[in-house]
């Protein structure tokens, strides 16, 4: 493990591996950089990936308030370790952190998205208006599996009779210990899971290359992420026919050679 400190002085956990041109992997809810070190491990003898905890996971530590600039930062942070300038993908909530980053000027040469939280219509119903509140409110009295249990039928259209039964598998207690975080999701999607058009005015300044791929199987996120390529200077759209929302390493790993080294 590795370890720099971002401008706030929170301390960013990374793992590096391999060689070649730098990449970077960011994770999405629920996620740190163990959950994309299969990927990593797919991608290092191509590129020098590096994986690492966003703020409130893992070996990272955190600075409250939150706010999306100081993820943004974070980001940047790891741009810096590289030596100034990366291919970066996100996935699902981190690929809207990503594209972000790249809005705002971030030295991101390639970026490639899987399934980012983009609703455009009304394939599914959108986040509720207090969702993020709902969340904070949660957490903050304890209930942190409620908050989980919320995010699951809320956020990621798990049916509730699904939910339930999930409390008592090996996985919910992690997955418990990262509810703080599930607020911090919200706010980097922002209201882009609300329904409505994508702007593009909002992210023409994102000119870098882009890839947008989906696996097809997710109420309104295809339909998100034919909306974002449009919206992009440089985009394009690729399907990774059957995949899911957790997209598996195997799959993704030759798209996103093809795209970075292309």
């Amino acid at each position: 493990m590795n370890s720099i400190l971002s401008k706030d002085g929170t301390t960013i956990a990374f793992d590096r591996a391999g060689a070649e041109s730098p990449v970077i992997l960011v994770n999405g809810a629920l996620g740190d950089r163990a959950g994309t070190g299969p990927l990593a491990r797919l991608l290092d003898s191509y590129f020098t990936v590096y994986t690492y905890d966003r703020r409130g996971r893992g070996d990272s530590a955190d600075m409250p308030p939150y706010a999306l600039e100081r993820e943004v930062e974070d980001l940047e942070a790891i741009l810096a370790e590289t030596g100034g300038s990366a291919y970066v993908y996100g996935t699902s909530s981190g690929g809207n952190l990503a594209l972000e980053a790249a809005a705002r000027g971030a030295a991101i040469t390639k970026l490639a998205l899987w399934e980012p939280n983009f609703l455009v219509d009304d394939t599914r119903p959108p986040l509720p208006k207090d969702y993020v509140e709902h969340l904070d409110q949660l957490v903050a009295s304890g209930r942190r599996g409620d908050a989980v249990e919320y995010f699951m039928t809320a956020a990621a259209g798990v049916p509730a009779q699904f939910v339930t039964p999930m409390r008592g598998m090996p996985m919910w207690p992690e997955m418990e210990a990262l509810a703080h975080t599930l607020a911090y999701d919200g706010r980097v999607v922002g209201n882009n899971m609300s329904g409505s058009e994508v702007s593009r005015a909002r992210w023409a300044s994102v000119t870098i290359p882009t890839v947008v791929i989906d696996g097809g199987q997710t109420p309104g996120l295809a339909q998100g992420a034919d909306a974002i390529a449009a919206a992009l200077p440089d985009a394009r759209r690729r399907t990774l026919t059957g995949q899911t929302h957790d997209v598996a390493a195997d799959a993704i790993a030759p798209a996103l050679r093809e795209f970075f080294t292309g």
